[in-house]
């Protein structure tokens, strides 16, 4: 067993070490203007923005969280969310991408999301964009915390560590190469996180069927769990009174399957609006060297996006057959992925594969954490409380931010028993509810205004957090997801405030009819730099 664990560890440090050089050799390159250490100076390929987009937005969930809710209720409710995530990202591509990259260089080189919502409506107080970084700040604070989750349980159930210290160490490596490497840093170990968490996906995948002798036998052994093939059903485990699965002579228990209703489907379903709000997929889009380079972005993204996705359901239901009476709780469940790989690779290779568990949460972590900092240094900081800011003083501000976060993070994860799947959907309703109808309204509607945007953010917020916390515990038609009827109102107060409110000024609406106009975005137009300089030079007399 000691000999086992070297390997699989060796093969582990070779990765983190192998993470830690990139963002040494871009730590340079990055810390040269807070444009390159936010957003890579927008040069970033289709490749590696197609692949960081998807594997800073799937992060641990995918390897972990989904897994473990097959394994434990059957394939409805992971099947729906996975269809309404791999339709989310397709229309997000397809819809937001290409328009988001050509406006955010019209509205004065937008390199952060708040900062584009406050070029895009001309907000000269920073109001709009402040609230943003708020909200963003809030929500991706929670999310860096189930990203911390995965990787202590990662390093307990491999090991057997305690569960707090690897969490804290783990938790200290994205931290290191996220603050000295910046944005350049988070893309590349991105990229190489996205082929990695590919490759694992798919080798435990295709093994653990082969182990269960192959597909027929599988399908045979869950069509005799009640529902949990079903996805019109919901397998439902006979729980003790602490909770957890009761197994009997061998076999887990099973009650009558619950029907999963259309409102349940809609609300699985309805995973899939988060993506027009999700500053750490949108990033991407403003990053990416030429918009003329989205669609191929799109066909690499969607692909990764719809494979991952199956693999990931299908190796928790695999996993049920495989080792039926492994887990009895759905948090337990969620290390379904780990225990298979230990089971079926040889130990060096079964390190390459599990590391890309911690891949995920690395990938995740560094993105949240940097645009949560470019949040802070570049919107709140240079754009509200000190305009006169240097880059330096913005990158020193935004690495505190990354300080507080990785506290806070923590903070967030130290329960071993939080469940990673529910962590990330209530920050990704938060996130997608705030900024989504936002961003369709600014890139789609002309008639849009600043007092739309403020009401649109502000109530999706308030919609998610009252609705998950009062609302759905009523259960029945009130036990929809909270992103769903959150984003509706938002989208309801953006409408109704902009037209109840003062069009937006000739210039606003001017830009909005020509911002894609011209093909060469590559570069910020001379006569949008000069306006810049001249508003600075009048910002800083004032």
């Amino acid at each position: 067993m000691v000999t086992k664990d070297f390997w699989v560890l060796l093969a582990m440090v070779i990765y983190f070490v192998a993470m830690l050089t990139i963002g040494f050799i871009y730590s340079k390159r990055s810390n040269s203007s807070t444009r390159q250490y936010f957003a890579g100076g927008r040069g970033v390929g289709p490749w590696l923005t197609a692949l960081s987009a998807e594997a800073s937005d799937m992060s641990g969930w995918l390897l972990m969280g989904l897994p473990g809710v097959a394994y434990f209720t059957g394939a409805a409710d992971p099947l729906w969310t996975a269809l309404g995530l791999a339709l989310g990202t397709y229309l997000n591509w397809k819809l937001v991408a290409r328009r988001l990259r050509r406006y955010s260089v019209v509205a004065g080189d937008a390199i952060t999301i708040p900062d584009f919502f406050s070029k895009r409506f001309h907000d000269k107080r920073n109001i709009v964009s402040t609230i943003a970084a708020l909200i963003i700040l809030v929500f991706f604070c929670v999310y860096v915390g189930s990203c911390f989750v995965t990787v202590g349980k990662l390093f307990s159930t491999l090991f057997g560590w305690d569960y707090h210290l690897t969490m804290v160490i783990g938790a200290a490596i994205v931290f290191a190469y996220t603050v000295i490497g910046g944005y350049l840093s988070v893309v590349v170990t991105d990229f190489i996180q996205g082929l990695l968490m590919f490759f694992a996906l798919a080798v435990v995948f295709i093994g653990s069927v082969a182990s269960v002798g192959g597909v027929d036998n599988t399908v045979a052994f869950l069509k005799g769990i009640p529902g949990f093939l079903d996805g019109t059903q919901m397998a439902t485990p006979i729980l003790n009174d602490a909770g957890e699965q009761i197994v009997k002579a061998g076999q887990a228990m099973f009650g009558a399957p619950t029907e999963y209703g259309v409102i349940t489907m809609i609300s699985m379903l309805a995973w899939g609006l988060g993506y027009f709000g999700m500053p750490q997929v949108l990033v991407r889009f403003l990053s990416i060297r030429s918009s003329e380079e989205i669609k191929k972005s799109r066909i690499i993204a969607t692909t990764w996006c719809v494979v991952s996705l199956a693999c990931g359901v299908c190796i928790g239901l695999v996993g049920r057959a495989m080792m039926p009476t492994q887990f009895v709780t759905q948090s337990a469940a969620e290390n379904i992925f780990i225990v298979v790989s230990q089971a079926l690779l040889p130990s060096f290779m079964c390190g390459i594969v599990v590391s890309g568990i911690f891949a995920a949460s690395m990938s995740s972590s560094s993105s949240y954490l940097i645009i949560g900092a470019s949040a802070v240094g570049e919107n709140i900081f240079r754009g509200l409380l000190y305009r006169k800011a240097t880059d330096r003083q913005v990158m020193m501000v935004a690495r505190i931010t990354l300080l507080v976060m990785f506290i806070f993070g923590i903070a967030v994860a130290f329960d071993q028993n939080s469940s990673i799947f529910q962590v990330v959907s209530y920050a990704w309703a938060g996130l997608g509810a705030s900024f989504g109808p936002l961003m369709l309204c600014s890139l789609y509607w002309r008639r849009t205004n600043k007092f739309g945007a403020i009401a649109g953010m502000l109530s999706g917020t308030a919609t998610v957090l009252i609705w998950h916390n009062f609302v759905k515990p009523l259960g029945g038609v009130f036990a929809i997801y909270e992103l769903l009827p959150a984003f509706i109102i938002s989208l309801l107060f953006i409408v109704v405030v902009s037209l109840l409110t003062p069009a937006p000024d000739a210039e606003v609406l001017h830009e909005f009819d020509h911002y894609l106009d011209d093909p060469d975005d590559r570069k910020v137009d001379d006569d949008l730099v000069a306006a810049e300089i001249a508003s600075g030079e009048k910002r800083a007399q004032i």
